[in-house]
């Protein structure tokens, strides 16, 4: 089990890992994005288009839990598919992320790839529960 409530009793997708991968994954993706900005605005660069994308990351990066396991219990299955709209939002946002970050820092925009491929991967957990709760 990952979290009290809705979702614990919910179905999971076979490739879940184990509760505290997800602790431990996102406490490093989210020093390798700062990292990576702090990267991008040494060299200033973290303006305009590039620091409205990094913003809209962060909350969309905050609103997907607020959607996937708040809105659970008020929209019911209909919740997972907004946080999956989240989710996607997110993704697409940090490709455009990478694409501002590598050309400014090669190093910035490769610290974003992991946090790419685990929102990816996310995103796949959260279809899942999406198409079975």
């Amino acid at each position: 089990m990952h979290s009290p409530g809705w979702f614990a009793e919910s179905v999971e997708a076979p490739w879940m890992p184990p509760g505290w991968m997800f602790r431990s994954m996102w406490i490093a993706l989210y020093i390798g994005v700062a990292v990576a900005a702090w990267l991008v605005w040494r060299k200033g660069a973290l303006t305009r288009g590039t620091l409205a994308c990094y913003i809209v990351q962060l909350v969309l990066n905050a609103g997907w839990p607020l959607t996937f396991f708040g809105l659970y219990p008020v929209l019911g299955t209909a919740a997972l598919w907004v946080a999956f709209a989240v989710i996607a939002g997110l993704a697409v946002t940090l490709v455009f992320l990478i694409m501002r970050f590598g050309p400014v820092n090669t190093g910035a925009g490769l610290l974003v790839l992991p946090y790419f491929s685990w929102v990816v991967f996310s995103a796949s957990l959260n279809l899942y529960s999406a198409l079975h709760n």
